[in-house]
Protein backbone atom coordinates (compact mmCIF):
# COMPACT_ATOMS: atom_id res chain seq x y z
CA UNK A 1 0.00 0.00 0.00
CA UNK A 2 1.57 3.29 -1.07
CA UNK A 3 1.78 6.55 0.82
CA UNK A 4 -0.19 9.49 -0.40
CA UNK A 5 1.78 12.75 -0.78
CA UNK A 6 0.04 14.26 2.28
CA UNK A 7 0.63 11.29 4.60
CA UNK A 8 4.29 12.02 5.57
CA UNK A 9 3.33 15.63 6.34
CA UNK A 10 0.52 14.46 8.62
CA UNK A 11 2.80 12.01 10.42
CA UNK A 12 5.34 14.79 11.11
CA UNK A 13 2.71 17.17 12.47
CA UNK A 14 1.01 14.81 14.92
CA UNK A 15 2.10 15.03 18.55
CA UNK A 16 1.71 11.86 20.57
CA UNK A 17 1.95 11.84 24.35
CA UNK A 18 0.17 10.59 27.43
CA UNK A 19 -2.26 12.57 29.55
CA UNK A 20 0.10 12.25 32.52
CA UNK A 21 3.04 13.74 30.59
CA UNK A 22 0.83 16.56 29.36
CA UNK A 23 -0.36 17.27 32.90
CA UNK A 24 3.22 17.37 34.21
CA UNK A 25 4.25 19.69 31.36
CA UNK A 26 1.37 22.05 32.23
CA UNK A 27 2.27 21.98 35.95
CA UNK A 28 5.94 22.74 35.38
CA UNK A 29 5.15 25.46 32.86
CA UNK A 30 2.77 27.39 35.09
CA UNK A 31 4.11 27.45 38.63
CA UNK A 32 2.47 30.21 40.68
CA UNK A 33 4.55 31.11 43.73
CA UNK A 34 3.18 32.43 46.99
CA UNK A 35 5.80 34.75 48.35
CA UNK A 36 6.92 34.40 51.90
CA UNK A 37 9.68 36.98 52.10
CA UNK A 38 10.91 37.37 55.65
CA UNK A 39 14.34 39.01 55.37
CA UNK A 40 17.07 40.09 52.95
CA UNK A 41 16.55 37.04 50.72
CA UNK A 42 13.16 38.49 49.80
CA UNK A 43 14.88 41.35 47.93
CA UNK A 44 16.72 38.79 45.78
CA UNK A 45 13.47 36.88 45.26
CA UNK A 46 11.75 40.06 44.05
CA UNK A 47 14.57 40.91 41.70
CA UNK A 48 14.21 37.59 39.87
CA UNK A 49 11.06 38.94 38.22
CA UNK A 50 12.76 41.92 36.55
CA UNK A 51 13.78 41.95 32.90
CA UNK A 52 17.38 40.96 33.59
CA UNK A 53 16.45 37.53 34.97
CA UNK A 54 12.95 37.23 33.46
CA UNK A 55 11.29 34.56 35.54
CA UNK A 56 8.37 34.77 33.09
CA UNK A 57 10.22 32.61 30.56
CA UNK A 58 9.97 29.72 33.05
CA UNK A 59 6.24 30.21 33.62
CA UNK A 60 6.59 31.26 37.25
CA UNK A 61 6.21 35.02 37.14
CA UNK A 62 2.74 35.28 38.63
CA UNK A 63 3.41 35.79 42.34
CA UNK A 64 0.11 35.24 44.09
CA UNK A 65 -1.06 37.16 47.14
CA UNK A 66 -3.54 34.46 48.08
CA UNK A 67 -2.28 31.01 49.10
CA UNK A 68 -5.38 29.48 47.56
CA UNK A 69 -4.12 30.51 44.12
CA UNK A 70 -0.50 29.38 44.56
CA UNK A 71 1.20 26.01 44.20
CA UNK A 72 4.75 27.00 45.21
CA UNK A 73 5.85 28.62 48.46
CA UNK A 74 9.23 30.32 48.36
CA UNK A 75 10.39 30.80 51.94
CA UNK A 76 12.98 33.58 51.69
CA UNK A 77 14.70 34.46 54.96
CA UNK A 78 14.77 33.45 58.59
CA UNK A 79 11.67 31.97 60.18
CA UNK A 80 11.01 33.00 63.77
CA UNK A 81 9.11 30.93 66.33
CA UNK A 82 6.23 33.42 66.10
CA UNK A 83 6.09 33.23 62.29
CA UNK A 84 6.22 29.41 62.05
CA UNK A 85 2.50 28.82 62.74
CA UNK A 86 1.57 31.51 60.21
CA UNK A 87 3.82 29.90 57.60
CA UNK A 88 2.29 26.49 58.30
CA UNK A 89 -1.26 27.88 58.00
CA UNK A 90 -0.50 29.50 54.66
CA UNK A 91 1.08 26.26 53.40
CA UNK A 92 -1.99 24.27 54.50
CA UNK A 93 -4.27 26.68 52.59
CA UNK A 94 -2.44 26.05 49.31
CA UNK A 95 -4.18 23.61 46.92
CA UNK A 96 -2.54 20.33 46.02
CA UNK A 97 -0.12 19.58 44.51
CA UNK A 98 2.11 22.12 46.25
CA UNK A 99 5.84 22.61 46.52
CA UNK A 100 8.22 24.52 48.80
CA UNK A 101 11.57 26.16 48.00
CA UNK A 102 13.74 27.13 50.95
CA UNK A 103 15.73 30.16 49.84
CA UNK A 104 18.88 31.15 51.71
CA UNK A 105 20.94 29.91 54.61
CA UNK A 106 18.54 31.28 57.23
CA UNK A 107 15.48 29.49 55.82
CA UNK A 108 17.43 26.29 55.20
CA UNK A 109 19.34 25.98 58.48
CA UNK A 110 18.84 29.07 60.64
CA UNK A 111 21.97 30.69 59.20
CA UNK A 112 23.98 32.73 61.69
CA UNK A 113 20.96 32.94 64.01
CA UNK A 114 21.64 30.00 66.30
CA UNK A 115 19.23 30.99 69.06
CA UNK A 116 15.88 30.10 70.55
CA UNK A 117 13.90 32.67 68.52
CA UNK A 118 14.77 31.38 65.03
CA UNK A 119 13.67 28.03 63.60
CA UNK A 120 16.78 26.07 62.58
CA UNK A 121 15.44 25.16 59.16
CA UNK A 122 12.01 25.69 57.63
CA UNK A 123 11.80 21.91 57.10
CA UNK A 124 10.80 21.75 60.80
CA UNK A 125 7.58 23.56 59.80
CA UNK A 126 6.80 22.49 56.21
CA UNK A 127 8.31 19.84 53.91
CA UNK A 128 10.89 21.36 51.54
CA UNK A 129 11.33 20.19 47.95
CA UNK A 130 14.31 22.33 46.87
CA UNK A 131 16.97 24.14 48.89
CA UNK A 132 18.63 27.23 47.41
CA UNK A 133 21.90 27.97 49.25
CA UNK A 134 23.50 31.36 49.83
CA UNK A 135 23.45 34.37 52.08
CA UNK A 136 21.64 35.88 50.34
CA UNK A 137 21.36 33.65 47.30
CA UNK A 138 21.57 35.41 43.96
CA UNK A 139 18.58 35.63 41.62
CA UNK A 140 20.41 33.14 39.38
CA UNK A 141 20.47 30.67 42.28
CA UNK A 142 16.71 31.00 42.71
CA UNK A 143 16.23 30.48 38.97
CA UNK A 144 18.35 27.34 39.26
CA UNK A 145 16.16 26.17 42.15
CA UNK A 146 13.00 26.72 40.12
CA UNK A 147 14.52 24.83 37.19
CA UNK A 148 15.38 21.94 39.54
CA UNK A 149 11.79 21.94 40.80
CA UNK A 150 10.53 21.88 37.20
CA UNK A 151 12.79 18.90 36.49
CA UNK A 152 11.30 17.06 39.49
CA UNK A 153 7.79 17.80 38.23
CA UNK A 154 8.69 16.64 34.70
CA UNK A 155 10.08 13.37 36.04
CA UNK A 156 6.84 12.82 37.96
CA UNK A 157 8.50 12.89 41.39
CA UNK A 158 5.91 13.60 44.08
CA UNK A 159 6.10 16.70 46.27
CA UNK A 160 8.00 16.14 49.51
CA UNK A 161 4.84 16.17 51.66
CA UNK A 162 3.53 13.17 49.73
CA UNK A 163 6.85 11.30 50.06
CA UNK A 164 6.80 11.82 53.82
CA UNK A 165 3.11 11.08 54.31
CA UNK A 166 2.32 8.64 57.13
CA UNK A 167 1.01 5.20 56.35
CA UNK A 168 -2.79 4.99 56.19
CA UNK A 169 -4.29 4.19 59.55
CA UNK A 170 -1.32 5.50 61.56
CA UNK A 171 -1.15 8.64 63.63
CA UNK A 172 1.25 11.45 62.98
CA UNK A 173 1.95 14.31 60.67
CA UNK A 174 4.33 14.35 57.74
CA UNK A 175 7.31 14.95 60.01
Amino acid sequence: MGLTPAQPEVERSILLTTVDKMKRWAQKSSIWPATFGLACCAIEMMSVTNSRYDLARFGAEVFRASPRQADLMIVAGRVSQKMAPVLRTIWEQMPEPKWVISMGACASSGGVFDNYAIIQGVDHVVPVDVYVPGCPPTPEALLFGIIKLQEKITLGLPPKYLELAPEPGTKGAWR
